[in-house]
């Protein structure tokens, strides 16, 4: 049997209100289906990551340069 660790979370009242007109969604395996997508996709960055030696600097730096050169072959630049 998997152990599971309880959590609570705050949802804005506008999804609360969405998530009782819909009682027959079980809203606790939504959430949980939603953190492993979530976990999934870190775990996949980390691995493709764990050998680089680009700094997060580096990182940042090459990913302004893509927003501008995609800014100006979209013609917002």
């Amino acid at each position: 049997m998997v152990r599971m660790t309880n959590m609570t979370l705050a949802v804005p009242d506008e999804l609360m209100a969405v998530m009782k007109k819909h009682k027959d969604i079980k809203w606790s395996a939504v959430a949980r289906e939603a953190l492993w997508d979530k976990a999934k996709v870190l775990e996949l960055m980390d691995k493709l990551t764990s050998k680089s030696k680009l700094t997060e600097k580096d990182a940042l730096e090459i990913g302004r340069k893509i927003n501008e050169a995609v800014a100006r072959r979209h013609g917002l630049l």
